[in-house]
């Protein structure tokens, strides 16, 4: 071997040793909101200087593919209801951590907070993260074993986490107010590729020709996976009284459940009688595609929400919103939409009916201002760097 491959050797190997090992722990990696940011951060973030690995504690789901597909590690534990609650839910992880070895454990949501962050310490690693995502939980709709769950973690925010990253101002907040450490707590909100959901004139008229509907009509999305938390029988219930003021307008519901075999979904849009306006698309691949087409997005949740990503990516497609006031959901639109209370349908009504009835070039104002908010305050870069600085500081800190 020459004195040049020597060095050359040496210097790969050094290169090496300096990218910091980053290993996520994820409940789950089915789709959801906090499965989607951590896909984009991974997209984005700086493979010179981070290791990245991701071990999910149930399956890999739809997005542990997506994951495997940036070269990015993705080990799923396979954990059941049964084992969450046993003690041997550890064995497999605390030796997963201890191969691994890595320089900073991160660990998003409920459950792989409290799991993840007791086999990280019990592996010996002192970096250790959280990321709560939730913005509320719902007293009648949220399981008893979710509330004992967030004590039990309230109260080993004070021990475990050396750091504990919200998506959200109000997120942040409540769990401050429940019990979790504040002096361990910091925001970093989610963030949108600008590159990816931009505005789309020609989407307009493609989704129109799509769904088979007027090409003047206005379309109003909501985008969202069939939950009790989204609220989709009480949209169906406001999009009644929005037709029976707007007599054209058009509805674009997409998201996982979302669909024709949705019998409950299908039943309340029956009985609302506006089968004709409705159109159920399901799982879409092509988010950018619909937000860039719709005239306004809703979002109609009622509680759980921390920051949804549907609100910046429609406003990065330069198109207004609607939602309710839930988690940071005003804050994010600020005056660039409307927000109601939850659960307000009267209100929703008079929102989307106001932003529609609007001259079409204050309401494309409007959506301009959108993403020049989405630009200054939710852009992926800047959110991904801000990410970055965390670990490295935490890593430091060790």
């Amino acid at each position: 071997m020459t004195a040049i491959s020597l060095y050359l050797g040496k210097n790969q190997h050094a290169e090496q040793k300096i990218r910091m090992k980053l290993t996520f722990v994820i409940t789950g990696l089915a789709p959801g909101g906090a499965e989607t940011m951590l896909l984009k951060l991974l997209e984005n973030i700086d493979r010179s200087r981070f290791q990245p690995s991701v071990i999910s504690l149930t399956t890999e789901g739809q997005i542990g593919p997506c994951i495997k597909a940036l070269g990015v590690p993705v080990k799923a534990l396979g954990f059941n209801k049964r084992k969450f609650a046993g003690p041997w839910a550890f064995s497999d992880l605390v030796r997963c951590l201890k191969e691994w070895q890595p320089d900073v454990v991160h660990c998003w949501m409920y459950h792989a907070d409290l799991v993840g962050g007791l086999a990280a310490r019990l592996a010996g690693l002192n970096a250790v993260a959280w990321c709560v995502r939730n913005g509320g939980l719902s007293r009648v709709e949220t399981k008893a074993s979710t509330h004992l769950l967030l004590r039990i973690n309230a109260l080993l925010s004070h021990w475990a986490p050396k750091r504990i990253v919200f998506c959200s101002e109000a997120s942040k907040s409540l769990h401050i107010q429940l019990g979790y450490a504040g002096d361990r707590s910091l925001v970093i909100p989610n963030g949108f590729n600008l590159r990816c959901f931009i505005p789309d004139p020609d989407a307009r008229a493609s989704l129109r020709e799509e769904l088979a509907v007027a090409l003047d009509a206005q379309l109003i999305g909501l985008v969202g996976r069939y939950h009790k938390q989204k609220n989709h029988l009480g949209f169906i219930k406001a999009a009644k009284g929005i037709v029976e003021i707007l007599p054209d307008v058009c509805f674009a519901l997409a998201g996982w459940g979302v669909d024709a075999t949705n019998s409950e979904l299908t039943e309340a849009i029956a009985a609302a009688e506006i089968r004709d306006h409705v159109r159920l698309l399901g799982h879409r691949v092509d988010t950018p595609r619909l937000m860039a087409a719709f005239d306004v997005l809703v979002s109609a949740s009622t509680f759980g929400e921390a920051f949804p990503n549907v609100l910046g990516e429609a406003m990065a497609c330069a198109t207004p919103c609607v939602t309710t006031d839930v988690g940071d959901s005003a804050y994010i639109v600020g005056d660039t939409g409307r927000a109601i209370a939850p659960g307000d349908l009267e209100g929703l009504v008079k929102a989307v009916v106001e932003l529609l009835q609007m001259p079409q070039e204050r309401r494309l104002e409007l959506g301009r201002r959108a993403r020049v908010r989405v630009t200054e305050f939710f852009a992926i870069d800047e959110i991904t760097r801000q990410y970055e600085a965390f670990y490295e500081e935490l890593a430091k800190n060790e």
